[in-house]
């Protein structure tokens, strides 16, 4: 069986991303990124934040620690992914902008496409081989079928049959969490997941660059004068990531050969489990944190 799932791995990734997509696409509709249009400010708050914030985040981290080769990919590969599915689930736990962590949630995933190369490039090419040359039209192409044309694909669905749009998400949505497992099982089956092979201090490095994540998109958006429901959506969106498209890229970039293993591969694919983990139970603990708090209408973004 685990050779079965190291030869069909891209595969796994592939349609576990595309179902996650899905199950999001099946949730919007066009009037949602309209609302952008509304409250612009809040928006392009969010947007700097994904695009700009968190990669030199990723950046400081990467100069200033000796973290080793994979666990600085699977820094660099959370760093060009924008957020994921599940922060707009989060933010309507926590109280938050719900149409805004949306909205910029689908423009990051549309953005991606020519962002995540260019991150990707910038923070790791040096930490590849003389021989290695970023596939940008390869990842570009697989974000394209793999990330935006289900996304449409739900929209559509959920626009041509609205009454069966949240069964249908919630299946993809299962879909995609199954998906998953299959490739924590094949991976630990594999032995690519070994904890004996992290050092603590590689350990503590990583919690300490998604805590650095959590305090910048909690404490920084406060400099704008955001209403507290986009703050919370934007905090989401920074900490809680598509990591479904992060394993994927993994992939894409280091494409499994039978036989062979690959430490710097295993490494950034620990790295974003590992980073899966935390993200949520940092977004539980900010889910509680947050509903303890009052919510501010009167501050809503309107610029």
């Amino acid at each position: 069986m685990i050779g079965l799932y190291i030869e069909y791995e891209y595969w796994v990734a592939a349609v576990q991303l595309v179902l996650a997509m899905l199950g999001m696409g099946a949730g919007l509709q066009i009037a949602d990124f309209k609302k952008v249009v509304l409250q612009p400010k809040a928006a392009t708050v969010g947007l700097l934040m994904q695009l700009v914030v968190v990669p030199l985040i990723a950046l400081s981290f990467i100069i200033l620690t000796d973290l080793p080769a994979g666990m600085v990919i699977g820094i660099a590969i959370v760093a060009a992914i924008p957020g994921g599915t599940v922060s707009n689930i989060f933010t309507f736990m926590a109280r938050g902008n719900v149409p805004l962590s949306i909205s910029i949630t689908a423009l990051t995933s549309v953005a991606c496409l020519v962002t995540t190369p260019m991150i990707l490039d910038f923070l790791i090419s040096d930490y590849m081989t003389d021989s290695f040359v970023m596939p940008v039209q390869k990842v570009a192409i697989e974000i394209g079928l793999c990330l935006l044309l289900p996304l449409a694909t739900g929209m559509a669905f959920l626009k041509r049959f609205p009454n069966y749009a949240k069964d249908f998400s919630d299946l993809c949505v299962k879909g995609s969490l199954t998906g998953i497992g299959i490739i924590v099982i094949g991976s630990l089956g594999a032995g690519r997941l070994n904890f004996a092979n992290t050092s603590g201090d590689d350990i503590a490095m990583l919690s300490a660059f998604i805590i650095s994540l959590t305090l910048v998109g909690v404490w920084m958006t406060k400099g704008f004068g955001l209403a507290s429901e986009d703050n919370r959506a934007i905090e989401m969106e920074v900490v809680v990531r598509n990591v479904n498209l992060g394993f994927l890229l993994k992939v894409s970039l280091f494409p499994t050969v039978a036989g062979q293993s690959n430490p710097v591969a295993d490494m950034a694919l620990f790295t974003m489990l590992l980073y899966g983990a935390w993200q949520l139970a940092t977004g539980i603990f900010l889910i509680f944190w947050r509903r303890r708090q009052p919510t501010d209408p009167s501050l809503a973004s309107s610029q």
